[in-house]
């Protein structure tokens, strides 16, 4: 701690520089804050255009990011619309995992008390729904900054259960999280493909100490190069 300063103490009052902030000071600081203020405003449309009055981004229904998914819609209370990556971008995907089965995820994501959802779910078998767009922000990580950059991805199973990661769910998700990563020029690595338990703040433990990392981050890049 130091002590603290009084402005303009020991000075007697004046207009030129050496008394204080001159006029031009002044003007160059409220331009300077005009300007902040601008872009301030700017960025704040980019990432609210869809409340303005009669603007409407084109939307086809059951339109896939990923060919081989199915669409399933989720609950429109679990997710809010965007325009990713022009108003956020995507740098992460995010792993979780159910902790239960797929059935039971694509219920409560479509069920609009509930809060939350994925923009994919994947099952034991390899199967792949997609149930909220990618350009749009799922409430998925627990994180308000986490949700707008990242894709979530939620496999069937339990985190205390191996056996539920197939290879067939292993591989299906790999080629889901290679397209991303190939769509948003995202590194394939560790530090951009996280589970939730990463995401700051979550009280989640998935994708559990049974998800075998090193072998998911190289089935990844191996759908990559193909």
């Amino acid at each position: 701690m130091g002590t603290k300063k009084t402005a303009g103490a020991g000075r007697s009052a004046g207009t030129g520089p050496e008394h204080g902030v001159s006029r031009r000071g002044l003007l160059i600081g409220a331009a300077v804050t005009a300007v902040g203020t601008a872009a301030l405003a700017r960025e704040k449309l980019e990432h609210a255009w869809w409340r303005l009055p009669g603007v409407e981004k084109p939307r086809k229904p059951g339109e896939l990011d990923y060919a081989r998914a199915q669409w399933t819609a989720a609950s429109p209370a679990n997710w809010r619309r965007a325009d990713r990556p022009a108003d956020y971008a995507i740098d992460r995907v995010v792993i979780h995992v159910t902790q239960g089965s797929f059935r039971g995820a694509v219920r409560v994501f479509q069920d609009p008390g509930h809060g939350a959802a994925a923009h994919y779910v994947v099952r034991k078998d390899g199967h792949v729904t997609q149930m909220i767009r990618e350009l749009d922000v799922a409430f998925h990580a627990g994180n308000k900054s986490y949700n707008e950059r990242s894709v979530g991805i939620e496999h069937e199973g339990f985190v205390d259960r191996p056996k539920d990661f197939t290879a067939a769910m292993y591989e299906a998700s790999a080629r889901l999280s290679a397209a991303i990563c190939g769509r948003y020029r995202i590194p394939v690595d560790r530090t951009h493909i996280i589970g939730h338990v990463e995401v700051p703040g979550t009280d989640h433990t998935d994708p559990g100490p049974h998800w075998d990392w090193d072998r998911y981050i190289e089935l990844v890049r191996a759908a990559g190069a193909r």
